[in-house]
């Protein structure tokens, strides 16, 4: 039998047109309603996965460029996924729920006011995916602000939202009808916060939690990203290259973070973004990588699309067999995310090639890529869990029955039967779950 992992799904074109341009769209749901997102969370709920993170950025982007975030609904448009987590919740009984907060869009006392409110009409399934997005602040009336200062920024930020969580103490609740009173008073703490970023009076208004805050999660490889993982996330959302030893590099470098704060490897949990493709067997496996050697034009637009939306730069106009000056990106455009493009060499190498090199499978049986049956990707699972001590993963993909079941139909049997995947919850809600074992 393997070791117990946790698992989630990663929400990843945000709440939006699911299925656009798959032919999935065909099967005529509607993705300005409930029942799409209903169903799919269902399905996850019963499979026991713990949580579901909810992408989402709110801004379209630069004025200049709107089209390209629109044209094929990879950019916007969304709705805000926090008022989606409301209908999930009624819909599901275990699963937790975490949308996106922008620590530099929303004021902290809204933001701690909001999560208070789900985490109780939840039965603590709540949580925050905290992002320090700087592209949005001028839809606010802000500045943008450097990367490093975003994260001064929203460290402030969960800071003064867990000081108004805790500004009533656990006594403070009386409900006695017998005297007649509510709450006492004088176990509630008001507070004055003045800081480089925040003006914030407490108390909140709102009871405190039964089974523990909120679940803070957080994105962001960069050392700063790191940092505020292991000294204030729960859960850090991971991207990195999945072999054991880059796995063990990257948990040592949050939980390195995390013991200056004085947090043990079980005060949090790391998770790693995966997107599998399970196919019922070994030659259509190696059938569908050999196909991905060699791209169609139609693939490398879909890739150049994708990338245009994140890069706010249109691809599809560069001519494919040159390389691409890195002049054409604004100075608004992530580095990271054009680093992600171009790579080591990207100056010097055509746009085809970079195009092809996104387009191309591997094997997860060889542990170059997640195309493999189920029983595949279990094996790299159960490798993971024994040799590099891994929490867990999050299946990336649109938050739609077609995605879900193609993904999860065979692997959860075998993930069980395996012992690797949960068959019981833990109790306490999301927090619970996600720290049971």
């Amino acid at each position: 039998m393997g070791r117990l992992q946790h698992f989630g799904w990663f929400f990843s074109r945000g709440f939006g047109p699911q299925g656009w341009g798959h032919p999935a769209q065909d099967w005529d749901y509607r993705w300005t309603r409930p029942q799409l997102y209903q169903q799919a969370a269902r399905e996850l709920d019963q499979a026991g996965l713990d949580l579901v993170v909810m992408e989402d950025a709110l801004s379209l982007g630069n004025d200049d460029t709107l089209g390209l975030r629109v044209r094929s609904a990879y950019g916007g448009p969304k709705h805000d996924p926090l008022l989606l987590a409301p209908y999930l919740f009624e819909a599901t009984t275990n699963l937790g729920l975490v949308p996106t907060v922008n620590a530099g869009v929303t004021p902290p006392y809204l933001a701690a006011r909001q999560a208070a409110t789900l985490q109780h009409l939840s039965g603590s399934r709540f949580g925050m995916n905290l992002v320090t997005d700087v592209g949005s602040a001028r839809h606010v009336g802000l500045e943008p602000l450097p990367h490093g200062a975003a994260y001064d920024r929203a460290e402030e930020w969960i800071d003064v939202v867990r000081r108004l969580w805790h500004s009533w103490d656990e006594e403070a609740l009386v409900a006695d009808p017998v005297s007649g009173r509510f709450a006492d008073g004088d176990r509630i703490r008001p507070f004055r916060h003045a800081g480089e970023h925040f003006t914030v009076a407490g108390p909140l208004n709102a009871l405190p939690f039964e089974d523990g805050d909120p679940v803070v999660v957080s994105p962001g490889g960069s050392p700063r990203g790191l940092a505020f993982a292991g000294t204030r996330s729960d859960v850090q959302l991971a991207l990195a290259p999945l072999d054991a030893g880059s796995v063990r590099d990257y948990r040592e470098k949050v939980l390195g973070a995390a013991a200056p704060a004085g947090r043990k490897a079980g005060d949090l949990r790391v998770l790693f973004v995966v997107k599998p493709e399970i196919v019922p067997s070994a030659e259509e496996a190696d059938r569908v990588v050999h196909a991905s050697r060699h791209p169609s034009e139609a693939v490398l637009r879909q890739v150049a699309e994708g990338f245009s939306s994140d890069l706010e730069t249109d691809l599809t106009v560069l001519p494919l067999d040159a390389p691409v000056d890195p002049a054409v990106f604004g100075d608004h455009v992530s580095r990271g995310t054009i680093r992600g493009l171009l790579g080591d060499d990207g100056a010097s190498t055509p746009l085809r090639e970079l195009l092809t090199r996104k387009a191309r499978k591997g094997r997860v049986s060889e542990r170059a890529g997640f195309v493999g049956t189920a029983e595949e990707f279990a094996d790299f699972v159960e490798e993971l869990g024994e040799d590099a001590d891994n929490d867990g993963f999050l299946f990336s993909g649109d938050l739609h029955p077609v995605t879900v079941h193609r993904v999860l139909d065979e692997l959860v049997g075998v993930l069980r039967r395996r012992g690797v995947l949960r068959r019981e919850f833990g109790g306490g809600g999301l927090r619970g779950n996600l720290f049971d074992f």
